[in-house]
């Protein structure tokens, strides 16, 4: 089921996506509840099943509504993974990151964003060409997490899990190299396109999907989840280890090859630049670089 955080009429509301994309179902929640897009849903009905409940509006056609990133601000940081598809770790072998590419089947690397950073399928992500001349693209499968837990074993992993997302974790290159470390690089205002909304855990394999991003229509990444260096479940482990996971958090589990980057020379996004990502089975996230 495809679940879309959107505004009609000025009036924010939450509804399902039917199959073939062309409409859209509103969920007769709350007002208070679909302010906070899915994250309210999230956190009031839990389980994906009570979805159920719920009565819905009449279909409407998809293109009268404004879409929302379905998560439109994460109640804290989001959970991004680093160097988890082994073609994108030996791409950044020679680079500046070298040194973190020695041991990267040891540990996750995991870093964060600010919730700032969130906006939607179609919104611009806008470049601080004052702070930064090396913004880059990454397409990522994001997991949501349904369930609180905490120290979550790998076994019981995937039962935590409400739905995915689609991210683009954009990153200023030369702020993370020149901070030595990388949430400011990640953080800026708009740098983490989400979307177009949430499909839920009971009807897609986020083990078995593929990954791709184009810019300006060439296709530029492309890979398979099963190549994941880390699988899912050690992802929601080690991110819940000392650490409570709650509802509605979000964890981005990486790129694949093909960042500008990793390419010879270095290709980094310009004003006007469009970058689209899809992943198979969940849709598809565009949006303008300004």
């Amino acid at each position: 089921m495809r679940i879309a955080a959107y505004i009609k009429n000025q009036q924010r509301h939450v509804g399902v996506v039917s199959e073939d994309g062309s409409t859209i179902q509103a969920l007769k929640i709350e007002p208070a509840l679909a302010e906070q897009g899915l994250l309210g849903l999230i956190d009031t009905y839990g389980d994906v099943s009570r979805l159920a409940e719920l009565d819905r509006a009449a279909a409407e056609p998809l293109g009268s509504v404004q879409l929302l990133a379905p998560i439109p601000r994460p109640r804290r940081n989001i959970f991004c993974v680093g160097r988890n598809y082994h073609a994108h770790a030996q791409e950044l072998s020679g680079s500046v990151f070298k040194d973190n590419s020695k041991n990267v089947a040891a540990w996750p690397i995991v870093f964060t964003k600010v919730p700032e950073t969130v906006i939607a399928h179609g919104e611009e992500v806008l470049l601080p060409a004052d702070i930064t001349e090396q913004v880059d693209y990454e397409a990522e499968l994001a997991i949501v997490i349904g369930k609180r837990g905490k120290n979550i074993g790998k076994a019981e992993a995937m039962s935590h899990v409400w739905g995915y997302t689609i991210v683009n974790d954009v990153t200023a290159r030369d702020v993370q190299m020149r901070h030595q470390q990388w949430d400011l690089g990640k953080s800026f205002d708009t740098f983490c396109p989400m979307g177009p909304w949430l499909v839920t855990a009971d009807t897609f394999n986020g083990a078995d999907t593929r990954v791709r991003c184009w810019v300006n229509d060439e296709l530029r990444q492309e890979g398979q989840t099963q190549n994941l260096i880390f699988d899912l479940p050690t992802l929601i482990e080690t991110c819940s280890r000392g650490i409570t996971l709650y509802p509605g958090d979000i964890i981005a589990t990486g790129t694949p090859a093909g960042v500008g980057m990793g390419l010879n020379p270095p290709r980094y996004l310009k004003p006007g630049d469009r970058v689209r990502i899809e992943i198979d089975g969940i849709g598809t996230l565009e949006n303008i670089f300004r």
